[in-house]
């Protein structure tokens, strides 16, 4: 007999996915269903979407995960999926836009994060069913004092995950079952087998999360757009993450720091070159040169240091003016 799985966040544990499917004996016709949150925070998050693209009878809710990358909004999360995904992230994305926001076959319903008791799925709101920070403020309103699924009354039960549950799921009445039980955190990861409604769990290997974010943690920070920051953008930032990172990234960071500064104590040599370069030019070639504009303040007396840090607000543009004045800088640490 043809059945749906429904498995909790699965967050990149791909192992873990592998020894639930074997644990659930899981068959080619089975319906395989997951509740969102395939990526983020694990350590194979390209493996896990590859499973659910690649297998037939298989759909995937849109959990917030998704939608964040879907929507461009970047914590430290999605940041190193990112990199994980690497050439095939953008690919991966526009995969995601694709992700409906429930399912419903004859058993059960299934959303990521929440829905309202009497209102068909296709009328609720995508930010309570996934989950987004918009959704769960809404439902904080409704239910100030409780949770959603407190008051679950319909007669079809519902299956979710998004908040973790414990190790393990939450059941209530045989209508409402809580799938998330914190994979990635190093709990277990949980399926829910209809039409028998049978639970199967399988422990996660370790507190991937913790593991993944000292492993990214180096990555994502060379990853991050130091040349186009403005020099307090640049200084803001290195500050703050040095007070938080470990040892080898803030290693980094603090050579990250002396290159900065290397850069704007070049100002001097900069204005100097300006001032040679606008005195051997002929007038006539001033003008296709690449430093045109800080040639000409040399040359009518206009330019001074202050006057050349405005024209270099950010690394980049110190880097290409002092190129086009025959300068080489030092470039950003390896």
């Amino acid at each position: 007999m043809r059945r749906t799985v429904i498995i909790g966040d699965i967050h990149g544990c791909f192992d873990e996915l592998l020894e639930l499917l074997d644990e659930v004996d899981i068959q080619p016709d089975d319906l395989l269903v997951s509740v969102g949150d395939l990526v983020d925070r694990g350590p194979d998050p390209s493996a896990v979407v590859g499973l659910f693209r690649e297998r037939p009878n298989s759909v995937v809710v849109m959990g917030n995960h998704e939608r964040k990358h879907v929507r461009g909004i970047f914590s430290y999360a999605q940041e190193i999926t990112r990199l994980q995904l690497g050439d095939h992230y953008a690919e991966t994305v526009e995969w995601m836009r694709t992700l409906p926001y429930y399912f419903e076959n004859e058993h059960v319903r299934v959303v990521h994060a929440a829905m309202l008791c009497g209102v068909p799925l296709s009328e609720q709101r995508e930010e309570i069913l996934c989950g987004s920070t918009r959704g769960e403020r809404e439902l904080t309103e409704l239910f100030p004092d409780s949770h959603w699924h407190d008051h679950y009354t319909d007669a079809k039960p519902v299956v979710f995950g998004h908040h973790v549950t414990g190790r393990e799921p939450m059941i209530r009445d045989g209508r409402v079952f809580g799938l998330d039980t914190g994979a990635c955190h190093g709990w277990n990861l949980t399926a829910l087998c209809l039409p028998d409604f049978t639970v199967h769990s399988v422990k996660a290997h370790s507190d991937h999360w913790s593991a993944v974010k000292s492993q990214w943690q180096l990555p994502v920070l060379k990853a991050k757009p130091w040349h186009d920051f403005t020099w307090p953008q640049l200084d803001q930032a290195t500050e703050r993450f040095c007070s938080t990172s470990h040892p080898v990234a803030r290693q980094w960071l603090e050579a990250l720091q002396e290159w900065a500064a290397g850069l704007q104590a070049a100002f001097p040599r900069m204005v100097a070159a300006a001032h040679r370069v606008a005195d051997e030019l002929p007038t006539s070639e001033l003008p296709r040169h690449p430093a045109a504009k800080v040639l000409f303040q040399a040359r009518n007396g206009r330019l001074d240091e202050a006057g050349l840090a405005r024209q270099c607000p950010t690394p980049r543009r110190t880097i290409d003016l002092a190129a086009g004045l025959g300068m080489v800088l030092d470039e950003l640490p390896d």
